[in-house]
């Protein structure tokens, strides 16, 4: 649209009290965190809705939204935690969707160092690698399953360093306190190509799909700038950015 023509659209509507400015309290998965902030900058630029958004595990989401943490969406790097939040009445089943199906990498800061099909592993030639802790990363327990299949769990597993969730692991292999990481394509991904170090994209067959469900929480029920919130993580503008951090839609 006419960014000009945007503008003249939503001052009519202000005007009109077709829309109300408000703000939207979220709770989102670590691994999302940078197409997330983009995506919120578009849609309170297009809306004038303003999203306050935390980020972190998905596990202890899930503990705050059921001790009643004020959230009026959640954007879960999982699909299960939001199907048991709806069985458990605090979250709106029609509201579920995936908006995003993550990609597992093993990404090491040091350029050269992981090869493309991950035999770096198997060479064994490393001290620490950083995961997720799979109790509450659904990343976390995509790695346990990769590195299951591959049976290299047993050899990988006292070298591990965990992260409280997949920003903090990230960390750790950016710091060089691991040379090598399981995290997030999205996180080592800008604009369709990886922004430094090495990695392998690890194949989706190694392990299940990492469906990302968001739900609109009890909060959020029949709030419009929500339910706006959500229709536009399934607009163009969303999803392109999605895919530019490696993510399938």
């Amino acid at each position: 649209m006419n960014p000009a023509r945007n503008l003249s659209l939503m001052l009519a509507l202000f005007a009109t009290g077709m829309v109300q400015a408000d703000d939207i309290q979220i709770a989102v998965a670590a691994n999302f965190t940078a197409p997330m902030k983009e995506i919120a900058a578009a849609f309170e630029q297009e809306t004038g809705h303003q999203v306050k958004a935390a980020y972190g595990a998905t596990g202890k989401f899930y503990a705050q939204i059921k001790n009643g943490a004020p959230f009026e969406a959640f954007l879960a790097a999982d699909d299960t935690t939001p199907t048991k939040l709806v069985e458990e009445g605090v979250a709106l089943k029609e509201s579920q969707f995936t908006y995003a199906v993550g990609t597992l990498v093993l990404w090491s800061a040091q350029p050269d160092f992981v090869d493309d099909e991950g035999k770096v592993l198997a060479a064994g030639d490393f001290q620490k690698v950083a995961i997720a802790n799979p109790k509450t990363a659904p990343y976390g327990a995509a790695t346990l399953e990769v590195l299951t299949g591959l049976g290299l769990l047993d050899a990988i597993q006292p070298k591990f360093v965990t992260g409280e969730n997949i920003a903090q692991t990230f960390q750790f292999a950016s710091t060089g306190n691991a040379e090598l990481g399981f995290v997030a394509l999205s996180q080592v991904m800008e604009n369709g190509k990886i922004t430094k170090g090495s990695a392998w994209i690890i194949p989706s067959k190694l392990h299940a799909p990492i469906r990302q469900d968001a739900v609109v929480l009890e909060p959020g029920r029949d709030k419009p700038a929500v339910a706006a919130l959500m229709d536009y993580l399934k607009g163009e503008r969303a999803q392109s950015i999605i895919r530019a951090f490696g993510y399938e839609i």
